[in-house]
């Protein structure tokens, strides 16, 4: 389709000037209406539904954030053993929450490490870590590693 040049749109539209008078089309009142809240200038009714109860009020409050809630990091044996096969952990050493979030494999803001048995371990390692669950300190031991529990 080929316009010719004298009915293009426009691209750069002029800026509409208010309250220029009554000619313009958009003078006295600037095309704000007639007194009330919304024609002084200064006013945003934000939220505001036209005495409608805002969405904000409707909907239910839910959820409570502690502050004091410890970030406990999850680690599964079988992550442990992937980690150590694509030789991210050295096996020979002593696999704590620092080493972790050093290597980026926890998250930096947590502050506990949790280790569960999911999955099988073949390798022998050194664990150091607050919280255990009782598979995986059995799996641990039974190939040789440890785990130590900080209290």
């Amino acid at each position: 389709m080929i316009t010719s040049l004298n009915n293009r749109t426009k691209i750069n539209k002029t800026k509409i000037r208010v309250g220029r008078g009554i000619g313009s089309g958009k003078g006295k009142t600037s095309g704000r209406g007639v007194k009330g809240q919304k024609s002084r200038s200064g006013v945003a009714i934000k939220s505001f539904e036209g005495g409608q109860m805002p969405l904000y009020r409707r909907l239910p409050k839910r959820g409570f954030n502690s502050i004091s809630k410890d970030k406990v990091a999850i680690l599964n044996l079988n992550k442990i053993q992937t980690y150590i096969e694509k030789k991210t952990i050295n096996s020979s050493d002593l696999l704590n929450v620092d080493l972790l979030k050093k290597l980026n494999i926890i998250s930096k803001k947590s502050t506990k490490l949790k280790i569960l048995g999911t999955g099988e371990i073949k390798s022998k390692i050194n664990i150091q870590a607050n919280l255990a669950s009782k598979s995986a300190v059995e799996k641990l031991e039974k190939i040789g590693g440890s785990i130590q529990l900080k209290k």
